[in-house]
């Protein structure tokens, strides 16, 4: 089996385990993240090929980090991530790229991206669950960060920090490929 196959049925397994205990069915889960019954019964016998905004829309229904649908079990208590070991979630027509590199664990959850956004490319995100912030650092180049239709420059050395229930999109500026680490705060699940 390869990585991709092994990949695959994690997802698989952690998505179908989320809508059980969401309690949802396939219509409803696709009714509320706007995915295809179709597509979630491929994903679901691990035989899907979901694009990022589909994981990000089904996490978001499901009240689930996107990592958290993607990894098993953690098999350490440190666990050291290199960029080169994960693949990218989103790449771009130019170059760019997201990579998820790890989800915190605990009651509100945090995810670590590592992206890259090439000088004139961008990524329009939907709106995510209400209470979800997103942190974006700037480590060399800058870009552009639109929030609610509103241009915010951030460039190397910079953070910025929003509410991410509201469309968004991240565009690459300037002459070089702009690098910048993002967290997503998630807000604490069921107790």
């Amino acid at each position: 089996m390869t990585e991709t196959d092994a990949a695959l049925r994690t997802l698989a397994h952690n998505v179908r385990a989320a809508r059980t205990r969401a309690g949802l069915s396939l219509d409803e889960l696709g009714r509320r993240a706007k995915v295809s019954k179709g597509a979630l019964v491929a994903l679901e016998k691990a035989q899907g090929n979901p694009n990022f905004a589909t994981l990000v829309r089904l996490a978001d229904t499901l009240g689930a980090s996107v990592s958290a649908l993607m990894e098993g079990r953690p098999e350490q208590r440190v666990r050291v991530v290199s960029a080169d070991t994960v693949m990218p979630l989103w790449k771009g027509e130019h170059g760019s790229e997201a990579r998820l590199m790890l989800t915190t664990s605990g009651p509100a959850a945090t995810e670590v991206w590592r992206w890259t956004l090439e000088p004139g490319e961008e990524y329009p995100s939907h709106p995510h669950q209400a209470g979800v912030t997103e942190t974006i650092s700037v480590t060399r180049g800058e870009m552009v960060l639109v929030v609610d239709g509103v241009d915010y420059t951030v460039t190397a050395g910079q953070t910025a920090t929003f509410d991410a229930d509201t469309t968004h999109t991240y565009r690459g500026t300037g002459t070089q490929t702009c690098h910048l680490i993002m967290t997503v705060h998630l807000p604490p699940g069921p107790g």
